[in-house]
């Protein structure tokens, strides 16, 4: 493998978190719309904010175990169609949300097994 195909596997799933954590931070924007005082709008906006957060929060422990980050972005994906299934979403929803995790959840695994052979090559 070349190394620059070795660096995109290692960034591929880091930069694909960051981009689906700003992907949904844009539905917390529906605060606004609401016509609440600013401390209102401030606490639901925190409150529209946690997954984001929570997701970060991921990216962050499996910055450099990647396997943790295989694990828990496919935990999401699951988790996200238990909890929100029969709210009245299109399946096109499930399909995006649950999907985007389990992708992330693959480059992780994919990075993770590459690192795996790195180390076994090494020594």
């Amino acid at each position: 493998m070349t190394k620059s195909s070795k660096g995109g596997l290692f960034w591929a799933p880091r930069i694909f978190t960051i981009l689906l954590v700003l992907f949904l931070s844009l539905f917390a924007l529906d605060v606004f719309e609401e016509s609440k005082g600013v401390l209102d709008t401030l606490m639901a906006l925190t409150l529209h904010l946690v997954p984001t957060f929570l997701i970060l929060l991921l990216l962050v422990f499996a910055w450099k175990r990647e396997l943790i980050g295989a694990i828990a972005f496919s935990v999401m994906a699951i988790a996200y169609v238990v909890i929100m299934w029969g709210r009245g979403f299109p399946w096109v929803t499930y399909v995006v949300i649950s999907g985007a995790f389990l992708l992330n959840a693959t480059l992780f695994f994919f990075s993770w097994r590459q690192r795996l052979r790195e180390d076994k090559t090494v020594t």
